[in-house]
């Protein structure tokens, strides 16, 4: 039996349902859960060690913050909704208030 389906054409028409769901999830959030926006930021720091001969091991000497901390470009709620823009997350944030 031939298989005569396109895999491009399957993954794009599940990219376009994921991003329907994904844009209905921030829309209408689930008013039983609660919404809290968060995210994960990294901060670079330089970090020196020394080497101590006779353990033959490298100690740390210091730790120096080398970039200033950013807001992360990506945004989750609480409730689940993941990878929203600061602009979505606001949205997001807005149709929970009027929920409520």
């Amino acid at each position: 039996m031939p298989d005569d389906s396109d895999p491009e054409a399957n993954l794009e028409q599940w990219k376009s349902a994921m991003q329907e769901e994904h844009a209905e999830a921030i829309a209408n959030p689930d008013p039983d859960e609660s919404h809290q926006i968060e995210g994960v930021a990294q901060v670079t720091y330089r970090v020196t060690f020394d080497y101590d001969a006779a353990d033959d091991a490298l100690e740390r000497a210091s730790a120096e913050e080398v970039d200033d901390l950013t807001d992360p470009e990506l945004l989750s709620c609480a409730c689940g909704v993941r990878g929203m823009t600061p602009e979505e997350a606001r949205e997001h944030m807005a149709a929970a208030v009027e929920q409520a």
